[in-house]
């Protein structure tokens, strides 16, 4: 029994305990329930508060912004209304003033009208005028046929006729003054350049020839050179080209060729023979050979120093070999390198005193001969060929023309081709320049007086000044003063055509009226 009261008092206990707990929990969750209303319901007051500041702020912010751009707006306006008032003004300033030219052309146009109508009267009146001047012109003409005797053709033609002949003694006469002037005056420019170019060149005398003398130390040595039954000798001649003169001559062996690059390949490898002392005909071939390709070096370096000495610059490397060569080559006894280099400075002296380009100058007058150097044989005169090798290697047009030009073989197309020519003239013309044979330069001579007495009219002619001028003398009965230039020109044109010489002839021809009295 104890137990079971026990039992159930626990029983008891527990269901109380669970009721008691039950209405605890309710009664929590009940002030739960009622704080968290509260608490909502606060949040919901707040929220709606702060809602409400941020309404009122946003308001705020899109009003000033309207403001704000209801201002810029009203700016705009006011800009593009004061650009339309300004383009409003300017044309209303533009329709003013093409009405004020509106009025002045049709001022002018009005003016205009009236000097028109003003020039058709005129007009009229001049027609009118000319009608009764060639009426009256018409009756004075027949007038005057009826008392001269003479048609209004005629009496035109005869004085026509007669101002022609007045008018061409005028006109000749003042041409030969002009031409008269002209040549002073040419002339005495021309002289001072030429002298003063000349003054400024050291010039030498021709010395080139066609032999050399080779000297040796004794006449035992010219058997040497012969070798056993000439042997030698033959070697030689056959592997230089030379002809080896060996006489009594006292220490001394000649070498005769008209070559001079071959005569100095003989001469050398003679040299470096009897130097050497051994002398057969497989050791001369050796030194022959040896010397050619010697030679060879030499003119490239000689031409080398020569453009290098004139301030020549660019020219084409066979140009050079050529320029070079130019040493062992002669014209009329004058060696053609001197005589090209005195040419090319004497073209860059003149070239400097015209005022022309001084390099090109010295450059067409040191290649102006290159066409007398050709390694074959060639039918082309030489200032052709030089022009043609000179195109060839890309030389300049005006280069090409004063080489091809400085003979007059082609026409002369710029300023340095007579430079060229005149210096070649100087350079060769000059005392002791060139060697010419006496017979020759007689002849010469001779031919140029003959050809003076072919002309009619001729009383003496005479070649002076080594045959660079030729003084003609004519009769006055038979030649007047416009025939003198008229055979002037002529004979001229026949030496030109007909004779070969260096440099130019100048024909002056003088007309002498001599009357002579005597009183008693």
């Amino acid at each position: 029994m104890m137990t079971l009261t026990i039992i159930l008092s626990i029983v008891a206990g527990i269901a109380v305990g669970f009721g008691i707990a039950k209405f605890l929990e309710k009664s929590n969750v009940s002030n739960l329930i009622r704080n968290a209303k509260k608490e909502a319901a606060s949040i919901l007051k707040d929220a709606k508060a702060e809602a409400e500041s941020i309404k009122k702020d946003k308001l705020l912010q899109a009003k000033e912004k309207f403001l704000e751009l209801k201002s810029e707006h009203e700016k705009e306006i006011l800009a593009k209304d004061k650009k339309i008032a300004e383009a409003e003004k300017r044309t209303r300033d533009k329709e003013s003033q093409v009405s004020n030219e509106l009025a002045k052309n049709k001022k002018l146009n009005d003016e205009l009208e009236t000097k028109i109508e003003d020039y058709n009267n005129r007009v009229d009146y001049l027609e009118k005028k000319h009608q009764e001047i060639e009426k009256l012109h018409k009756s004075q003409v027949e007038q005057l046929e009826t008392i001269s005797g003479l048609s209004a053709e005629e009496a035109k033609n005869q004085l026509v006729e007669s101002l022609k002949a007045e008018a061409k003694t005028d006109a000749m006469a003042h041409i030969q003054e002009t031409i008269e002037e002209a040549k002073m005056t040419a002339q005495q420019e021309a002289k001072k350049i030429i002298i003063n170019t000349i003054q400024r060149v050291g010039t030498e005398e021709a010395i080139e020839n066609c032999v050399s003398v080779f000297n040796i130390e004794s006449d035992d040595v010219k058997g040497r050179i012969i070798g056993r039954e000439g042997r030698n000798i033959r070697a030689l001649e056959a592997a230089t080209g030379v002809e080896i003169i060996v006489d009594d001559t006292p220490e001394a062996i000649i070498l005769s060729c008209f070559d001079p690059v071959r005569r100095e390949i003989a001469r050398l490898a003679l040299h470096k023979l009897v130097t050497d002392g051994r002398i057969h005909p497989a050791r001369i071939e050796e030194v022959v050979a040896k010397t050619q390709k010697q030679i060879e070096e030499e003119i490239i370096e000689v031409g080398k120093r020569t453009v290098i000495d004139l301030g020549i610059h660019g020219l084409h490397p066979e140009l050079i070999k050529i320029v070079g060569r130019m040493k062992y080559r002669s014209s009329y006894g004058q060696n053609l390198l001197q005589h090209s280099r005195e040419v090319a400075k004497l073209c860059g002296l003149m070239a400097a005193e015209l005022g022309l380009n001084v390099k090109l100058a010295k450059r067409a007058g040191l290649l102006h001969d290159i066409g007398k150097v050709p390694e074959t044989e060639s039918e082309l005169p030489h200032a052709i060929l030089g022009m043609q090798w000179a195109e060839k290697y890309g030389e300049k047009e005006e280069v090409c023309n004063a080489i091809g030009a400085h003979h007059d073989e082609i026409e002369m197309k710029y300023l340095i081709s007579p430079i060229v020519q005149v210096c070649d003239a100087i350079s060769g013309a000059r005392p002791g320049a060139r060697r010419q044979v006496l017979d020759s330069y007689i002849q010469r001579l001779k031919d140029l007086e003959d050809i003076a007495y072919g002309f009619q009219g001729v009383k003496n002619a005479y070649a002076i000044q080594a045959g660079r001028e030729l003084r003609v003398l004519v009769e006055s009965e038979k030649v007047s003063d416009e025939m003198a230039a008229t055979l002037s020109f002529d004979i001229s044109h026949k030496i030109q055509t007909e004779m070969t010489y260096p440099g130019q002839v100048k024909v002056t021809v003088i007309r002498e009226t001599r009357v002579v009295n005597i009183a008693k």
